[in-house]
């Protein structure tokens, strides 16, 4: 019995469709991440529960979610290439239904490298309006930190309101036309290489990890794809697990790729040339601590990320969809 093979169309409606179910459920997280992996200098959060409960308070709830229309544009093509281009990979590399260790690696690079052409204006858009509150919080501290005497609160608090008021204005669209009027295209794919060099490493360890979990318990002498018959929560639970331990192992080059995105930097705050000059200043000036900021968070955003998208992916609803379509 062959491999069953699943349409591409199919494919893309479960990527997009696993995308915008995940990053709704864990967008503000990924913002706390973003935050806590570009301090520098001043602490305004001291770990992710701060991060997320003062930016509540200054910004509001739906301040958590800043920079999530973004993600929710563009992460249904990302996701859509991301999980569709390994699984294609994946059937062109397979024999007779069975694919080696080296197989399952080269198709996650593939997978990795397809979807920076997506991941990285969505990423470099994502973490300008992600960070702006942090810079505002930045500047209200720098404002109140001389006030010895009482009067300057109120001069503080205007300044704050002033500084968040100013996050508030920015958006997507006039930082997209910004870059390109300044930059051209290449503003857009600013930190490529530091992208790469994140997601290739990635995809090479969650997929092959991820088939190897979703195939546990399950006998190897079935024919067909072993993945088709695995139930819904062991696919999830496999998303989960494999998801985590990848996040966690390339955290140093999500942190390199943040701070290389990241155009405005607050007081104190290194500017970067490059992939290696950024490496060495951290490295020089925060300690090798600093590359795991915000590892916690990228386990509990990538996590139940990709539980939810493979879970989606093997249900089948691109199938569903597309038999009630036509």
């Amino acid at each position: 019995m062959p491999e069953k093979k699943v349409s591409l169309p199919a494919k893309l409606i479960n990527g997009g469709v696993a995308g915008l179910v995940g990053v709704t459920c864990v967008f503000p997280i990924d913002l706390a991440k973003t935050r806590l992996q570009n301090q520098q200098g001043a602490r305004v959060y001291s770990g992710m529960l701060d991060c997320l409960t003062k930016t509540v308070r200054t910004e509001g709830y739906f301040g958590m979610y800043r920079g999530a229309a973004v993600n929710l544009t563009l992460v249904t093509p990302e996701k859509a290439i991301k999980l569709a281009a390994n699984d294609i990979f994946r059937q062109k590399l397979s024999k007779d239904g069975k694919l080696p260790l080296w197989g399952e690696i080269l198709a996650g690079c593939g997978a990795g490298t397809c979807q920076v052409v997506v991941t990285t204006p969505m990423e470099m858009l994502k973490i300008q309006l992600q960070d702006a509150g942090r810079l505002a919080a930045q500047r209200s501290v720098s404002a109140s930190a001389p006030a010895a005497s009482p009067a300057p609160s109120l001069v503080a608090s205007r300044t704050a309101q002033a500084g968040h008021a100013a996050a508030r204005r920015a958006s997507a669209t006039s930082i997209t036309l910004e870059l390109l009027r300044t930059r051209g295209l290449r503003g857009l794919y600013r930190g490529t290489g530091a992208t790469l060099l994140r997601d290739v490493p990635f995809s090479m360890i969650y997929f092959p990890l991820f088939a190897k979990l979703n195939a546990v318990g399950r006998s190897e002498d079935l024919h067909g794809n072993p993945q088709d018959r695995a139930p819904f929560m062991q696919s999830f639970m496999a998303g989960c697990a494999a998801g985590s331990v990848a996040a966690v192992a390339v955290t140093p080059l999500d942190v390199i790729k943040t701070r290389l995105q990241t155009l405005q930097k607050g007081q104190g705050e290194d500017s970067y040339r490059g992939i290696i000059d950024c490496t060495r200043r951290i490295l020089n000036r925060e300690g090798p601590l600093a590359f795991l900021k915000g590892a916690t968070c990228r386990a509990l955003v990538i996590a139940p990320l990709f539980g939810i998208a493979q879970g989606v992916y093997f249900l089948g609803i691109g199938e569903k969809v597309l038999g009630l379509l036509g």
